[in-house]
């Protein structure tokens, strides 16, 4: 990757970066100043993409009252509406928040302040997708022990058997992206609906994991769609338009994610 170009910040005060007001960690001021996810951040960190008062940032740097941040060249401030969005991806469109990628999720919806995907939905699958700006919401959904659930419409190249479909439902043990390790992928619910299509509802979200389910069992994916995240339904949402998420779906949503962390914390 080549060293991303660094310009000193100008004198104009509409151009610098919000100065900070108390210590906090440098992956956290990102995600609440809705760049990216924590997760997101320390990769962009650990590539030397964040800057701090001129400085290469490093993983677990805090940021100090007076400090300011850059990312990319450009001042880090912290935006004053915070955005959630349902979005019906198209096939062919990538998640991704990188500009020099064609057809990226950020340029096709071109929204008016910054935000980035909550998680992937592969460039060969379509249906719903959540965009946000506010880190810390996109970390909770994001995290796979909270067990949050996403359903989605599949079809496949040939029949569909009763032992596939059980086999689905117990766990399916699968090669990850890398080649070389494997993973077994939760229980999960599973119904036919067609002679080649089903519906699954799965709690974790392993890279490309309906695909390499099916594919471990001899099929292979010919159209995959996700309908829900959570309480959030893709519904009648025209395929390349979005919308704004209700106050009631945001409770809702929030309701849901503090829920399932204090399952997880008595567990």
């Amino acid at each position: 990757m080549n060293e991303p170009s660094w310009k000193e910040p100008c004198n104009d005060t509409a151009n610098r970066a919000e100065t900070v007001r108390e210590e906090v960690r440098l992956n956290k001021y990102l995600s609440d100043a809705g760049v990216c996810s924590r997760r997101e951040a320390d990769r962009r960190i650990q590539e030397g993409r964040i800057r701090i008062d001129g400085k290469t940032a490093v993983l677990g740097q805090k940021v100090l009252p007076g400090q300011q941040v850059f990312c990319d060249g450009k001042p880090v401030t912290s935006e004053t509406e915070k955005v959630i969005l349902a979005f019906h991806k198209p096939v062919g469109v990538e998640c991704t928040t990188a500009s020099n990628v064609r057809n990226n999720i950020i340029d096709f919806i071109h929204y008016k302040v910054r935000i980035f995907p909550v998680g992937r939905l592969d460039k060969n699958s379509s249906g719903l997708i959540l965009l946000t700006n506010r880190g810390e919401l996109s970390d909770q959904i994001l995290r796979g022990s909270n067990y949050h659930e996403k359903e989605y419409l599949v079809s496949v190249d040939r029949r569909i058997t009763g032992a596939f479909l059980q086999k689905m439902r117990e766990g399916v043990e699968i090669l990850m992206k890398d080649g070389t390790r494997k993973a077994q992928t939760r229980p999960c619910e599973v119904e036919q609906t067609g002679e080649r299509s089903f519906r699954i509802i799965l709690t974790q979200g392993l890279n490309r994991q309906i695909r390499r389910m099916c594919q471990a069992l001899g099929y292979q994916v010919l159209s995959l769609k996700r309908i829900r995240i959570m309480n959030v339904l893709l519904g009648d949402l025209p395929e390349g338009e979005f919308r704004t998420l209700t106050d009631e779906e945001i409770r809702e949503l929030e309701l849901r994610i503090n829920r399932n962390r204090r399952l997880k914390h008595d567990e």
